[in-house]
């Protein structure tokens, strides 16, 4: 065993395999994305999912004070998008949209796709964990996920 330290528990961490959202949400009339691995089920009946931002993470305002946000589970044709919302303040103006119910933007093309309405917040030590109720799915059987693992796309 190694002692605990940031550089061992990513090392760590990137032992196991995750698959690729992009969260979008709209404030404004504008559409802000975000690359996220930490995305998960939470529960079937009711359908809830769960994932975590860094507090400081760009935008996390926007995140937080958001109602309604959509989870893009990427294929593997689409890691240009996981590389271009992995960045601070991407811009939305080149991405191929298509409108959900409650206002909420889908990535076009994706996996799968999540209209949500978050329910609840939780701080916990340098990220918040956002819980967000399904409400509608969408989703596609010819296209294979992109997944990340040891630091690597596949």
């Amino acid at each position: 065993m190694k002692k605990i330290n940031i550089k061992n528990f990513k090392k760590t961490l990137s032992k196991f395999a995750t698959g690729i959202t992009v969260i979008c949400v709209i404030k404004d009339e504008k559409i802000f994305g975000k690359t996220i691995n930490s995305f998960s089920s939470l529960s079937l009946d009711p359908p809830l999912i769960l994932f975590s931002i860094s507090n400081k993470s760009s935008n996390f305002r926007t995140y937080f004070g958001s109602k309604f946000l959509s989870i893009n589970i990427l294929s593997n044709k689409q890691k240009n998008l996981s590389n271009h919302f992995s960045k601070n303040n991407p811009s939305s103006s080149k991405v191929d949209f298509i409108k959900g119910k409650n206002n909420i933007s889908l990535i076009n093309k994706c996996l799968a796709n999540l209209e949500c309405k978050l329910i609840d917040k939780i701080k916990k030590g340098d990220h918040t964990i956002f819980i967000c109720k399904v409400l509608n799915v969408k989703y596609n059987d010819n296209l294979k996920p992109l997944y990340y693992y040891n630091s690597k796309y596949y």
